[in-house]
């Protein structure tokens, strides 16, 4: 079974999503089940994991509900309220009584604070997550590598997935100390990788496929072919480019790559990493 790892959905209007401006015209609209399976099946893929978009546990909700009644859509990563105990308890109880609630996000580079995720709060979030057996999604800029890095050493036993690479600066090149911070990341066994989101950080015009490798080299070489899964991003990524192209950028980097290797990557790690449809 192949899983696309990472993808949206949304319901647009300009107020909860204002960080769509005109450069990105083309997100500026609705985004549903319909518009995405036909997408997946003609890319191979038999099923995803919608991730959130919003800070609201009234998106959680929605996503959930969108699960039910789409098969293909095989798990939600929501939003919860991390930073209150009390809040949190209720909310996992609520959402977890949905097998397709199978992980955490918060949106971590948007926060003012960088060391957001060493406060004293949201650390005692991410402790309670063991309890319901859920995932948590690490949303970063290359900045905040190194306090990522703090966070998973202190919750051994917590699964963590590093979206989009971690957001490397892929049009200007640069790629210290991104690259040594996320080879240390990757010495943590309890964290994986989303090969996901790199479109969006290289230039949505001209960059080519081999602009993608040597970035896809660090991250292999970092994480192995057991703690990596395809993702599309979509539809943020159709500010550069089509669901197909997308995908294909990682379909044509493992294509010499043996079978089982390949496998892993395009659906078996993402099924084994959110225990799909094991809850």
């Amino acid at each position: 079974m192949k899983i696309d790892s990472h993808h949206h959905f949304w319901k647009y209007n300009e107020a909860e999503y204002g960080w769509i401006d005109d450069r990105m015209a083309v997100l500026k609209r609705d985004f549903l089940p319909d518009d995405l399976e036909h997408r997946l099946l003609e890319s191979g893929f038999s099923g995803s994991v919608a991730v959130q978009a919003r800070q609201t546990t009234e998106e959680t909700r929605w996503l959930l509900n969108l699960a039910g009644k789409h098969d293909f859509i095989k798990g939600v990563v929501g939003w919860v309220d991390l930073c209150s105990e009390d809040k949190l308890r209720r909310q996992l109880d609520e959402f977890c009584k949905s097998p397709e609630f199978v992980g955490v996000r918060h949106v971590i580079h948007d926060e003012p604070d960088d060391g957001f995720m060493l406060r004293d709060d949201f650390l005692k979030g991410i402790s309670i997550l063991k309890d319901y057996d859920l995932t948590y999604d690490l949303l970063l800029f290359p900045k905040h590598i190194p306090l990522a890095q703090i966070v998973v050493s202190m919750f051994p036993e917590q699964k963590f997935v590093v979206d989009h690479i971690a957001k490397p600066l892929i049009k200007d090149r640069i790629s210290e100390p991104w690259r040594d911070d996320i080879r240390m990341l990757a010495e943590n066994k309890n964290v994986w990788c989303k090969l996901s989101g790199m479109v969006t950080e290289a230039d949505w015009k001209k960059s080519t496929s081999k602009d993608f490798r040597p970035w896809l080299d660090v991250v292999f070489d970092a994480f192995g072919t057991d703690r990596l899964m395809v993702g599309s991003d979509w539809p943020v990524c159709l500010v550069s480019r089509k669901y197909p192209d997308v995908i294909n950028i990682v379909k044509d980097y493992i294509s010499g790559m043996p079978d089982v290797a390949r496998q892993k990557i395009l659906g078996l790690n993402c099924i084994e990493f959110y225990s799909l449809g094991k809850k």
